[in-house]
């Protein structure tokens, strides 16, 4: 096992205990996946919401075998101070991870660099290492596991006995989720094994742990009968570092001529699909507290016979119950259940896929112009502020090598360009910053902003955020060998991020990320400099909905703004002059609408062309100032 390099800290937060888990639900999920990867790498800390609290209680009635203590709010690392917990931060204060996704993938990734024989552990992330990776204002898969189920399930526990009566919505997205078919990267050959399985008759023929299975002192118990499936062998013969024997699986010739679109199609095992992830982990003491509190109450579980079979599935799983009996979590025992009749099903069909409607017409057909068409004859067109200082420069020359993003890995040309959108972003946020004041550099990527910004104005505090734990890290690096003492580095969602600060910076804010960033700025009251790009990733969101601002919205439907959106991004060098004149206009139109958006909202903003423009193709720049 290696040695820990630096000591971690990790914070959760507490409110109270009920029954056999800790509330929040992130706390208990976390205490959970420290307990089944048997992580001893960090010290714990237990963040109280309230004043009164017990330390021999909490202590006593807390996991196992893990040392966990009592901080108070005020008493956390200041970085800390500004993120949602959980959280974990490196002992020198300045680099911390928020979010529950965040923390959990870097506990996983933390327990197998220590242990490289775990790889069981490092299997949680999935397929490629992306299990909960996206962030959960985009992907409607993490918010769920992530947001949705853990507050569902922590409003059906404090609900009044009238009010708990039906299931909530989160719950019934995820059954119809263990409905839908499963895709995974080798699929067709999946498939094509199973129909060979169902034309030989084998359905039950293919017992794959026998009568008992161990590894490494984990004890697998097993069903009555033989496991029924091919997508039960297939995946709990990856958990068991088996293989499925191909003996019996050669493929007849009437299966290879089989097309693709008459295979049978994979049935959900586990939450993402065949094989067993951090999204079962997190899932399961959810699930576990709403199906203890439905049991107490009397409630027939026959409208969720997918949750129920997978509840039961996962405790299957190697480690899982040795996990849960550390985390006192008493797990239940239901019989198999079977699909019910259809009048006796809750209709899931009433459940609404998240943005099904708004998004449902993504395909467009057709050109921008009678959409710029229409808001012209409405007295709108794209529209641009003269730049306040067009030929402020940075002396780059006399910069240290590290502050400039040449150092980075990119051509000398790309670098050039680079220096030139950080001539417009750091000659904005310059002309806004007074001594004391705090800058965020949001989606900051590698840190070519806010290092800069930290090096030329030391008595700003700087902090990045970043999702991308390699950007932040490399961005980590350069300050470090700057010497810069006055920049934080979190990774995190910006959701996760809730500090005051003066000033909200972001360079090539992707799609809704560039709205997720205004709306943080104006949460907080803070000026903002802002340079968009991915036009055509926006699309509604939870949060979000398109056009945003009021006179936008009296005129553009939603399929016309994304319209505008989509050929905003048509404006690469390499196309025709007339194209990116047209992208350029569709750029300025939906800028436009963010910055009367923001007007709505008491504040100032500036729709600038970066200068030169050749410095890059998404060269809008907003600023905006809070009234």
């Amino acid at each position: 096992m290696k040695d820990s390099v630096a000591e971690e800290h990790l914070y959760l937060g507490f409110s109270h205990q009920y029954r056999d888990s800790i509330f929040p639900l992130h706390t208990s999920i976390s205490l959970f996946l420290l307990s089944y990867c048997d992580c001893k790498l960090f010290k714990i800390f237990l963040v109280p919401t309230g004043e009164n609290v017990d330390d021999q209680f909490v202590t006593k009635n807390l996991l196992g075998d893990l040392e966990v203590h009592l901080i108070s709010r005020c008493q956390l690392p200041v970085v800390v101070q500004s993120c949602c917990l959980p959280a974990i931060v490196v002992k020198d204060g300045k680099f911390c991870r928020a979010g529950l996704s965040v923390v959990l993938r870097h506990i996983i990734q933390k327990t197998y660099e220590a242990d490289p024989s775990k790889k069981d552990v490092l299997e949680l992330l999935g397929f490629k290492k992306t299990c909960l990776k996206a962030c959960a204002e985009v992907s409607q898969w993490t918010r769920l596991c992530e947001i949705s189920i853990p507050l569902a399930v922590e409003g059906f526990l404090t609900a009044s006995p009238e009010h708990c009566q039906t299931i909530p919505p989160d719950i019934l997205q995820f059954e119809r989720k263990l409905g839908e078919p499963v895709r995974v990267h080798n699929d067709d050959k999946i498939r094509r094994q199973k129909l060979q399985q169902q034309k030989a008759g084998a359905k039950d023929a293919m017992p794959i742990l026998g009568k008992e299975a161990t590894e490494e002192g984990k004890t697998v118990e097993m069903h009555e009968h033989p496991l029924p499936s091919l997508e039960l062998s297939i995946a709990f013969s990856k958990l068991l570092v088996q293989e499925v024997s191909d003996a019996d699986n050669r493929e007849a010739p009437c299966i290879r001529r089989t097309k693709t679109s008459d295979l049978p199609l994979l049935d959900h095992i586990f939450a993402e699909g065949l094989y067993f992830t951090l999204a079962d982990i997190v899932l399961l003491p959810c699930i576990h507290q709403f199906l203890v509190s439905s049991k107490k109450q009397g409630k027939n579980l026959v409208n969720l016979p997918l949750i129920s079979n997978w509840y039961q599935r996962v405790q299957k799983v190697p480690g899982v119950k040795k996990a849960a009996g550390k985390c006192k979590m008493e797990l239940l025992q239901f019989p198999e259940l079977m699909p019910a009749p259809e009048e006796e099903l809750q209709d899931l069909s009433s459940v609404p896929h998240e943005l099904e409607e708004e998004n449902e017409d993504s395909h467009f057909i057709g050109g921008p112009r009678p959409t710029m068409t229409k808001l012209m004859e409405n007295g709108i067109e794209a529209k641009f502020s003269p730049h306040p200082c067009p030929n402020w420069t940075l002396d780059w020359t006399n910069l240290p090598s590290a502050v400039s993003p040449g150092e980075g890995k990119m051509s000398r040309d790309r670098a050039l360009r680079k220096q030139q959108q950080l001539n417009n972003l750091v000659a904005a946020v310059t002309k806004l910053a007074k001594p004391g004041d705090v800058i965020v550099d949001f989606c900051s990527g590698g840190g070519h902003v806010g290092i800069v910004l930290a090096h030329m104005m030391p008595s700003c505090q700087v902090v990045l955020i970043e999702n991308k734990e390699l950007s932040l890290m490399r961005a980590k690096d350069r300050s470090d060998e700057l010497g810069l003492n006055n920049i934080w580095f979190i990774q995190a969602n910006l959701d996760y991020f809730n500090g005051t600060f003066n000033i909200g910076v972001a360079l090539h804010a992707c799609g809704v990320a560039t709205d997720m960033v205004i709306e943080h700025c104006i949460k907080a009251g803070a000026a903002f400099v802002i340079s968009p790009c991915c036009y055509g990733f926006i699309q509604n969101t939870v949060k979000f909905k398109y056009p945003r601002s009021r006179k936008f919205k009296e005129i553009l439907s939603y399929k016309e703004h994304m319209i505008l959106c989509r050929f905003a991004d048509q404006t690469a060098v390499q196309l025709p002059p007339e194209r990116r004149i047209i992208g350029k206009q569709c750029m300025g139109l939906v800028d436009l609408d963010r910055a009367w958006a923001a007007e709505e909202r008491n504040y100032s903003v500036q729709v600038i062309s970066m200068e030169p423009e050749s410095c890059s193709p998404k060269n809008n720049m907003f600023v905006g100032i809070p009234a």
